[in-house]
């Protein structure tokens, strides 16, 4: 998830009780739901193809959390004893109480981290395993509205502290109504998303002039977290709909071609949870389609997203041969670049592509994560384009 989600998580369980236990639980609490993204510094090591293999990673394990979640209130401990010690009076935290409610909070990233496509690996340094929930969207709307609103309404208790929610609402409300459909996989739920969101936003600054939040305390950000739970199991519902509507797609296609089907993923669009973007691998090739949550399986297009259906029989799909004979060796060559091979060990659905068929000097052969994008295009890490010698013949 992003970082204004993590942090409002954080800042929701400390409202929600957490700050009961010692001085100073928001900020530790807000760090640790954001510290496991501190592996982001890898990137000054090695760039972006060392970022690719580094997130998500050992900070994100179970080992990880547990040692961020420990050394954020030892170190806030050491400084408030030394300001302490400074200022002649006794420390006010609470170590016992701080570093529990800094375990709870660093665990809830690797947790929502887990519930989108992109993965974790909890189990690292022993196994490296991805492991993916597909549930929820790298970016959702409904949870910053919901625990962004939360936080709002009870911290805004200040002049500067409503000027500068004010501030992040708008900055988000500018994003939200920007991002263009076309730009993801089942786009159209954005137009509801933007309904939704300025709704929410006028209900909260009612809510807000009524003392909503001088009535109800920390029962808000207890609402607030158990929406999430909630959402998530509403979410689950629909993506087990939506991954038996993709198996019967995918065996459909791959049927037509008289291929084999291997495995599917069926996967969360922007702000659209009645549209779930589908990989489906066979023996011979990759496909990419749509699906609904209805009784029939639906499939359309990524990039033909204004005649979505919620239900339907399969009507279009994407399709991505794999390689073969001098096109697969060329792959191979390829995939011993350093690069590749950091793309290729993240790579959920990795499919790769070769530029010609007739190689003389050098051939270009294009690698991809079809969860992202596909071979030829340039998305951040998700796609690479390596230039091979061709072999001798």
């Amino acid at each position: 998830m992003d970082g204004l989600t993590h942090s409002l998580v954080g800042l929701a369980a400390t409202k929600a009780g957490l700050d009961r236990l010692s001085p100073y639980t928001t900020a530790a609490c807000i760090l640790s739901a954001n510290a496991p993204d501190v592996d982001v510094v890898s990137i000054f090591f090695g760039g972006r193809w060392t970022l690719l293999q580094h997130h998500r990673g050992i900070t994100h394990s179970i080992i990880g959390t547990l040692v961020l979640g420990l050394l954020i209130p030892s170190v806030l401990y050491g400084l408030e004893r030394a300001i302490a010690k400074w200022h002649k009076r006794r420390p006010r935290i609470q170590y016992r109480g701080l570093v529990l409610a800094s375990l709870i909070a660093a665990a809830t990233h690797p947790l929502m981290d887990w519930t989108n496509n992109y993965g974790v690996r909890p189990l690292l340094p022993w196994d490296g395993r991805w492991f993916y929930g597909d549930l929820v969207f790298i970016v959702d709307p409904y949870l910053l509205l919901v625990l962004g609103g939360a936080g709002f309404l009870l911290t805004s208790n200040r002049r500067w502290k409503i000027a500068g929610w004010s501030l992040l609402a708008v900055v988000v409300t500018i994003i939200v109504l920007r991002v263009s459909p076309q730009r993801s996989a089942g786009g159209g739920g954005l137009a509801v998303a933007r309904t939704i969101w300025i709704a929410g936003l006028l209900a909260l600054i009612l809510a807000r002039t009524l003392g909503l939040q001088k009535r109800l305390g920390k029962s808000i950000a207890v609402g607030a977290l158990a929406f999430v739970v909630l959402y998530w199991g509403a979410l689950g519902w629909a993506h087990h709909a939506a991954y038996r509507n993709a198996v019967i797609a995918a065996n459909g296609l791959a049927a037509q071609r008289g291929e084999r089907f291997i495995r599917v993923a069926a996967m969360p669009t922007a702000a659209n949870p009645f549209q779930w973007l589908c990989v489906a691998e066979t023996d011979r090739a990759m496909y990419r389609f749509l699906v609904g949550v209805g009784n029939r399986a639906s499939a359309d297009l990524p990039n033909s997203i204004a005649n979505e259906n919620r239900s339907g029989a399969p009507t279009a799909s994407e399709r991505y041969e794999k390689p073969t004979g001098q096109a697969e060796r060329l792959v191979s060559l390829a995939s011993r670049d350093p690069r590749a091979q950091i793309l290729l060990g993240f790579a959920r659905f990795p499919i790769a592509r070769v530029e010609s068929d007739n190689c003389s000097g050098q051939a270009l052969v294009q690698f991809a994560d079809l969860r992202y994008t596909e071979p030829g295009a340039s998305r951040g890490n998700f796609a690479l384009t390596v230039s091979v010698e061709c072999p001798a013949p």
